[in-house]
């Protein structure tokens, strides 16, 4: 090897056929250089926005928990018993409607038809 730009910084020869080719080499070894850069500093970016967001949900959860929020459990429950209620006053009140025309019947009949039914 009489030719020193045959071999490579690591001592191994290559195929290169002349100086100019040793001048190429290391600009692209930069560019490498640079892509494993800008590759790494894409992981620390990835990184970061990690923590971040794993910060922001924190601040979130204490936020919440520091208001005085129900959940979703506790909120389905409740609108459970509401609709029950209302199904229960609405058979309440049918019955209460029937209740007061056989009592308004009844007196009708019983009374001569001249009771009144509002006093307390």
């Amino acid at each position: 090897m009489d030719q020193p730009w045959l071999v490579d910084f690591a001592g191994r020869a290559d195929i290169y056929e002349s100086p100019e080719k040793t001048m190429v080499e290391p600009r692209g070894r930069i560019l490498d250089d640079l892509a494993r850069l800008v590759t790494d500093m894409a992981g620390v970016a990835e990184g970061v926005r990690r923590e971040a967001e794993t910060l922001a949900r924190a601040q979130l959860d204490r936020l919440i928990t520091s208001m005085d929020l129900v959940s979703r459990e506790e909120f389905e429950a409740v609108r459970d018993m509401a609709a029950l209620a209302r199904e229960e006053n609405d058979i309440l009140q049918r019955r209460v409607v029937a209740l007061e025309a056989k009592l308004t019947a009844a007196a009708g009949i019983g009374l001569g038809g001249s009771a009144d039914l509002n006093r307390s």
